[in-house]
């Protein structure tokens, strides 16, 4: 069993099949060097795999001493998966490998290598659903192609699923197949220096990890699940789940989360049904990810990659700006901190900081993309590009070329206190009532008296937000239909 993004034990698709499947199962992670490469030192998603590596470890040697078996755990090995899990097949002497389903460009490519490997050494490669409800082409429109919009794959997603698509996959029953390691494969999970990373500040932040760490989430988002719908859009408030990071490697099961919402639902709870849809949308993503595959570098929509982005010193000076969170725009910039701090941003917070690079400073979707792809803790490529091109307007069933988001009355609306901002923006914490949306319409008197020094410890604005809405329209001349 070749663990990937599904690093838990209970309800594990590929997991079930491989013991129901199989007289002896070893189990196995490589901390791939094709992706760990290019990373830095100190990343708190390495730090998170890693700690969840310990917990799933945890929880294979207890089901193997439950069946009375010694050695048992997690063989964690650092590598090239493609060459290192054909060598371990080789060096156990299995018959078969089975992995669960990750359907991004590079690691199809990567699926395809071990198979064709394994396949030249006589072993096979099974591959399962675990990472969504619904793949690929399960959901079809009438006439048999993908959903490019989202209401109506929703509605297709609620009628088709049942209890058969959420089932569980009872692990436990089959774990009297779960073998011992042997000896050679028995060490413990290697430290972080143990494969060239140093810690972060994972621990700081008292991100909660491994199964373990999403089970206690789960508990706790559950009784809040029913003003879901009502508190979401607040960063202040303690409103969402926080268990993106564990659906983006798997330490809970979509499954579990999917029957937990549709229940809740059936009772009445606007929340839930709130939630599901997010629920849904990720799997939206996923199925737009693998029939479309051009957008990994692309517009959805073709017509939009002739739009006249920002070049040059003075583009890439105003992306610096906003990714230092020093846009002159309150929300932006506590939204930037967040991200920069902790890994993680409140998802109305996504919508305005892309809206903003966007479409106030013009700068390419695919600049802002890349750069949460390299700070989200819960990153994930296929809902990471489905978010910015619908901000941009690029992609399927995206916002209107024409719907921009003010930054001042988005602060104004979710964040009235300004409680998020005066948390990651301390040097703004003493502005009174509404000048922390726009301390520049301050008077100098309140700037004064706040401690705030525009231009010095808090910038002047990049650009007045309606000429650069102005800006933006004529930007997207290209791609107005007419009439």
């Amino acid at each position: 069993m070749w663990f990937r993004r599904d690093l838990r034990s209970d309800d594990n698709a590929a997991l079930y099949h491989a013991l129901k499947s199989c007289r002896q199962v070893f189990c196995v992670f490589v901390l791939d060097r094709d992706i760990l490469g290019v990373l830095p030192r100190a990343d708190r998603r390495v730090e998170f795999i890693r700690e969840s590596l310990v917990d799933l470890d945890g929880q294979l040697k207890r089901l193997t001493d439950a069946n009375r078996r010694a050695d048992g755990g997690l063989i964690v090995l650092h590598g090239s998966a493609g060459i290192t899990v054909p060598e371990l097949a080789h060096a156990l002497s299995v018959n078969a490998v089975f992995a669960n389903h990750d359907d991004e460009p590079r690691s199809l490519a990567r699926d395809i290598l071990v198979a064709e490997t394994l396949a030249t050494a006589g072993r096979s490669f099974h591959t399962f659903k675990d990472h969504v409800i619904f793949e690929r082409q399960e959901v079809l429109t009438q006439t048999g192609k993908p959903y490019s919009v989202f209401t109506p794959y929703k509605n297709a997603w609620l009628k088709k699923v049942d209890d058969f698509y959420l089932q569980s996959y009872a692990v436990q029953r089959h774990a009297a197949a779960l073998a011992g390691r042997p000896e050679a494969y028995r060490a413990a999970t290697p430290e972080l220096s143990g494969f060239g990373f140093v810690a972060s500040n994972l621990a700081d932040l008292k991100i909660p990890t491994g199964s373990t760490g999403g089970q206690h989430l789960l508990d706790d988002f559950v009784p809040r699940m029913d003003q879901y719908h009502a508190t979401r859009d607040f960063p202040a408030i303690k409103g969402p789940s926080y268990l993106g990071v564990h659906l983006r490697f798997g330490t809970v099961s979509i499954r579990a989360l999917a029957t937990t919402a549709l229940k809740l639902q059936q009772r009445g709870s606007e929340g839930a049904a709130v939630w599901l849809s997010e629920l849904i949308w990720r799997d939206f993503y996923a199925q737009i990810l693998s029939n479309f595959p051009h957008v990994v570098a692309a517009a959805f929509k073709p017509d939009y990659d002739s739009i006249q982005w920002e070049q040059g010193p003075g583009a890439q000076a105003l992306f610096q700006a906003w990714c230092d969170g020093r846009t002159g725009y309150p929300l932006v910039d506590a939204a930037m901190a967040q991200i920069n701090q902790t890994g993680y941003m409140h998802n109305r917070l996504r919508m305005v900081t892309a809206s903003f690079l966007v479409k106030d400073l013009g700068i390419d979707w695919r600049w802002g993309e890349a750069y949460f792809a390299r700070q989200l803790n819960d990153f994930d490529l296929s809902a990471n590009n489905g978010g910015w091109q619908w901000a941009s307007s690029s992609g399927c069933d995206a916002q209107p070329y024409f719907r921009i988001f003010n930054p001042v009355s988005q602060s104004e609306r979710f964040d009235a206190d300004g409680k998020f901002i005066r948390k990651y923006l301390p040097q703004l914490a003493r502005l009174p009532g509404t000048t922390i949306h726009s301390p520049w319409l301050a008077s100098p008197a309140e700037l004064a008296a706040a401690g705030v020094e525009l231009g010095r410890n808090y910038p002047f604005p990049l650009v007045k937000h309606e000429e650069a809405r102005a800006r933006t329209l004529q930007r997207y001349a290209p791609v107005k239909k007419p009439g």
